[in-house]
């Protein structure tokens, strides 16, 4: 358990190592943040003493070893726009995201995850059908649609709901609904499918062959075995509440990091999208590493294989 534990650890911090190094050189190779900043009418000698100033004159190597050196002690840099950490920028937004994230993750799995098994468990039925086809339209409508869609029902049309803006919890109720709805019909097809594997596999019908009441049988053996495969859509829609509220932070106005990250790039604040970036990839790797070892738990024979590689 011990070995399985640790190597998951290790590539967790080696995926984040990756993330950080090829966000880092990918900024550095996409442009100035100087001419943007400045200008280009600004004067050579004023380019150049922020290029100086923020150590973009150096190699890209220099930058990235001193950048890395200061990360290992929690200076992620600091804003080019305002000279704050830029750290702090983001950890100030972090509580708006989770305002609407959480609970928008927790529509996910509360709508899809009993909405698949009740498709599972009717199958071919006119619910089932319904479930699914609301399903598709659910998760192929892009975010940016479904958020101007229902700005236009609820808060153009019907006028019961603000358009933008977070000043009452009821301007979260509009992003929140943009965001689950997706993941809530993801949730209900992949549970589905899930649990259908399951309830054909030989032991499900030996135990209904047994006289096992159909409840148990679905409580017992059914839904544990499907939980795997669901676990990790799961892990994958915790590690990406961040990442997800880019563009619906966008159309309501919303102070969040997803917000912030859009901002940071269109002014090349490097540091800023750095440590957004960063940010985002230790909740995903996070949620990864939460998903093994759940998978350990659920299955010995996980934790077993995973140990001996």
């Amino acid at each position: 358990m011990l070995l399985f534990v640790a190597s998951r650890l290790l590539r967790a911090a080696l995926t984040i190592l990756f993330v950080m190094t090829f966000a880092f050189v990918v900024l550095r190779l996409s442009g100035d943040p100087a001419l943007l900043i400045m200008s280009v009418d600004a004067p050579p000698e004023a380019i150049k003493a922020f290029r100086q100033a923020w150590g973009l004159d150096r190699s890209i190597l220099e930058q990235y070893l001193a950048y890395i050196t200061h990360a290992f002690t929690g200076d992620f840099g600091k804003s080019m726009r305002d000279g704050r950490p830029a750290i702090d920028l983001v950890m100030e937004r972090v509580p708006a995201t989770l305002a609407i994230t959480l609970p928008a993750l927790a529509l996910k799995i509360g709508l899809g995850v009993p909405a698949g098994i009740h498709a599972a468990l009717h199958r071919n039925s006119l619910t089932d059908r319904l479930t699914m086809a609301i399903s598709v339209a659910g998760f192929t409508m892009p975010s940016f649609v479904l958020a101007l869609l229902l700005v236009l029902i609820f808060a153009v049309t019907l006028g019961w709901l603000p358009a933008s803006g977070a000043d009452a919890p009821i301007n979260a109720l509009l992003p929140i609904v943009t965001l689950s709805l997706p993941g809530a019909a993801i949730m209900a097809r992949f549970t589905r499918s899930a649990m259908l594997e399951v309830l054909g596999q030989p032991y499900i019908r030996a135990a209904s062959a047994k006289g096992v009441a159909w409840r148990r049988v679905v409580s017992r053996h059914a839904l544990p075995n499907a939980a795997i495969p669901t676990v990790t859509i799961v892990g994958f829609m915790v590690g990406s509440v961040v990442a997800g509220a880019v563009i619906v932070e966008s159309v309501f106005a919303w102070p969040g990091v997803g917000r912030l990250m859009v901002s940071a790039v269109a002014n090349r604040d490097l540091a800023v999208v750095q440590a957004i970036l960063l940010v985002i990839a230790t909740c995903m790797v996070s949620a990864n590493l939460a998903v093994d070892m759940a998978y350990g738990w659920l299955d010995p024979r996980v934790r077993g294989a995973g140990a001996t590689r």
